[in-house]
């Protein structure tokens, strides 16, 4: 059985799903970005916190996650926009990695997943916008899901 895309329409068009008969349920996504930073970036970094020009960019991150997270539908063309209840963003430092973890609840008839990847990915960027001064050598990595509830199919990373 081939399967098809879920926003391509029959003559392959983008589309957007019709959630019209899906059950409102509540549902929960995780997921997770890795921002690779430089020793002179790490040489910065004061007390777990790099604060710079720009201001403290951990807690710009994750500020400008939870933003992006609300705001996915207008980012991402076809994701429906939903009404985020809870939008959790929280960076730590192992080494020479920002470790972004982010966590989105929604009551609704479609998923989570995107604004919990786009949240994580809004955050990794913010980080290298504001630590690109000291270095362009900053490599994002690893964006994924990690978990999702509530929908047609639960998913455990």
């Amino acid at each position: 059985m081939k399967k098809k895309l879920s926003h391509i329409d029959q003559k392959g068009h983008p589309a957007m799903v019709d959630v019209s008969s899906k059950k409102v349920t509540e549902r929960t996504a995780r997921a997770r970005a890795t921002v690779k930073l430089t020793s002179k970036i790490i040489e910065a970094i004061k007390g777990n916190e790099l604060i710079n020009k720009k201001g403290p960019v951990f807690q710009t991150a994750i500020l400008a996650g939870v933003m992006a997270a609300k705001k996915t539908h207008e980012l991402i063309p076809l994701c429906h926009p939903l009404m985020t209840e809870n939008c959790q963003v929280t960076i730590t430092l192992k080494k020479n990695r920002a470790l972004i973890s982010t966590f989105v609840k929604v009551t609704a008839k479609t998923g989570a997943e995107m604004e919990a990847l786009t949240a994580a990915a809004v955050a990794a960027l913010t980080i290298y916008d504001m630590c690109k001064a000291l270095s362009h050598a900053i490599i994002i990595e690893e964006i994924h899901l990690v978990a999702k509830t509530g929908g047609k199919k639960d998913f455990n990373l």
